[in-house]
């Protein structure tokens, strides 16, 4: 096993949820599913019929009261007498798709009750995350007597403070970490200040609570709120928060809608990516095919582009936009593939470190956050990636499982110009002159969490599962576990030993392509180890004996719809 290969392991039930064989049996033929798809919910910690019921049929009556949200009646009840008042509105997002959904779906739902409101967000390159006294000042100039941040703000303390001062009054919703200061908000909206039952919504989540409750009290015919879920449905999974109970209630449904195609935008979105109209659309069609091309917007584009497209009610005037985000998004693969090369050969010389410390002037800002992710995906090392813009190094942060990075930059804020985030994923600035002071901090800090010598990565398997049992149906069961995301995540299976019947690398050995067949019963069956073809090209797989790690999924291949399995990893046997 090479060092980067991760240890198997299969998973167990907590003990809470460790159900005898005859209980689980019971439980799977009162809800009409296999005693393995039991077996799977207990290993995410469900432990009765009722809560896998719930698990299974997550109905949004499972919602917790809006009263149970702190700030959001505040909130909503500040902007109803903004309304009544007829003070001017702006919404300021943030230009990732969690921000650009939430923006979209409150001017959209201000404008389905007859309230036109300003949105802005904010250029990357020009003005970097957050919010900015230009853009404040800005805003006064244009009226604006309200301010309602969505995925933003928490740590705008200066900017809320001058936006007071021009006379404004200022909603913040956001859901990231706050700091030592909090803004001197009128009403401040934030899961993470506790209280709250659940402290992992989305952005776009907090703000479709804010307009429920704002739907109630506001005079006039109410809507239906529900028909904004598939925005939440976008940006929740495209942000990776873990889906919990409330999350998953929220991402289910607006699954069911992104399905349905009434949003144009969304549908356009769909079919530029080579999805059918009435296609379902999973936690991977978000991340792999929608999420990116509203990122593209954000990344190396006009962020504005993609509000515009998710609120156009034409659907001719929303293909032209999707193809727009389309081609952004080549360019931004292009602009990626590039920069995963320099970072790649600049990680191989700090492998002796813990974690990933790489730079460089002319890499694009808006990228280096995707390649910091491929970087830990290959070399399973926190990273931070840093880009050089006016004079300052600007960086994104991504981290291993295990390991807390907010805390790691916690450690490193004294040599930090400004920083924010999650556990996960982060970003941060920082003059040039304390790059070298980072790169020492951030090894001392990971190695205070890690430990000198970290431990493999673990990839934990759901369970031993034999080819035979693979067929439509068990697909079809599997998708009662979606939504699947951060909490939740696709079931990944341990097979018996295999017979490699024959293989081949393609898009320029980037991938490779297995014919497998099961030792036990001879089934045979097409899999793919995506991104590691550059890991297997030098050695000779052909009449070898492997186990793999797997999930199966439907696939279109050849232009129909097949069973394909997706390697998560190899293990030479024989």
């Amino acid at each position: 096993m090479s060092e980067n290969q991760p240890t198997w392991r299969l998973k167990t039930p907590p003990p809470e949820a460790a159900l005898p064989r005859a209980e689980q049996e019971r439980i799977a033929r009162r809800l009409e599913v296999s005693p393995l798809l039991v077996h799977l919910l207990s290993l995410r910690g469900l432990a009765s019929e009722g809560d896998m019921d719930k698990f299974l049929s997550p109905g949004l009556r499972y919602l917790h009261p809006l009263d149970r949200w702190p700030g959001v009646e505040a909130g909503a009840e500040l902007m109803r007498q903004a309304v009544e008042e007829g003070r001017r509105i702006a919404v300021w997002g943030d230009y990732d798709v969690d921000g650009i959904t939430a923006t979209a779906l409150v001017k959209d739902f201000m404008a389905a009750r007859g309230v036109d409101i300003l949105h802005f967000i904010p250029d990357r390159l020009d003005f970097g995350y957050g919010l900015h006294l230009d853009g404040i000042r800005d805003l006064a100039d244009k009226g604006v007597g309200l301010l309602l941040t969505v995925d933003c703000g928490i740590a705008s303390t200066e900017e809320i403070r001058a936006a007071k001062d021009l006379g404004m009054q200022v909603i913040v919703t956001d859901h990231h970490l706050p700091g030592q200061e909090l803004p001197g908000a009128d009403i401040i909206i934030n899961p993470k200040l506790g209280g709250w039952p659940s402290p992992n919504l989305s952005g776009v989540g907090v703000s479709f609570l804010l307009m429920g409750a704002l739907n109630r009290i506001l005079p006039g015919p109410q809507v239906d709120i529900r028909d904004f879920l598939d925005l939440v449905a976008l940006g929740t999974v495209a942000d990776v928060v873990p889906l919990d109970d409330q999350n998953r209630i929220l991402v289910k449904n607006g699954l069911l809608l992104i399905k349905e195609g009434r949003r144009f935008g969304i549908q356009a979105l769909k079919e530029i990516s080579g999805l059918t109209p009435e296609e379902s659309v999973g936690t991977g069609a978000i991340g792999f095919a929608l999420a990116p091309r509203i990122n593209a917007a954000g990344r190396i584009g006009d962020p504005d582009l993609a509000v515009r497209l998710l609120l156009e009610k034409n659907r001719d005037e929303a293909r032209i936009m999707a193809e727009q985000l389309d081609r952004l998004n080549t360019k931004r693969k292009v602009e990626e593939q590039r920069i995963l090369e320099e970072a790649i050969i600049q990680a191989e010389s700090q492998l002796h470190l813990p974690g990933l410390v790489l730079h460089s002037e002319h890499w694009h800002s808006g990228i280096i956050g995707i390649v910091a992710s491929r970087i830990v995906e290959r070399f399973h090392r926190p990273c931070l990636i840093l880009t050089k813009e006016n004079g300052i190094f600007k960086g994104s942060g991504r981290s291993t499982p295990t390991f807390d990075l907010y805390q790691a930059l916690l450690s490193c804020k004294q040599c930090l110009y400004k920083f924010g985030g999650h556990r996960q994923a982060a970003g941060l600035k920082l003059e040039p002159f304390q790059l070298a002071n980072l790169k020492n901090l951030f090894a001392w800090a990971v190695e205070e969490q890690l430990g000198a010598n970290p431990a493999p990565p673990i990839l934990e398997l759901d369970a031993e599962l034999p080819f035979s049992f693979i067929d439509h149906t068990f697909l079809k069961e599997l998708e009662l576990l979606q939504p699947y995301g951060q909490g939740n995540p696709r079931p990944i299976f341990l097979s018996p030993p295999l017979n490699i019947l024959r293989h081949r690398f393609f898009s320029q050995k980037k991938h490779l392509e297995l014919h497998l067949s099961d030792t036990t019963d001879q089934t045979s069956m097409r899999a793919v180890a995506w991104r590691q073809g550059e890991r297997w090209q030098d050695t000779s797989l052909e009449g070898r004996r492997v186990k793999i790690a797997y999930t199966p999924r439907l696939s279109k291949f050849n232009g129909l719809m097949q069973i394909e399995l997706s390697v998560q990893e190899i293990l030479t046997v024989e």
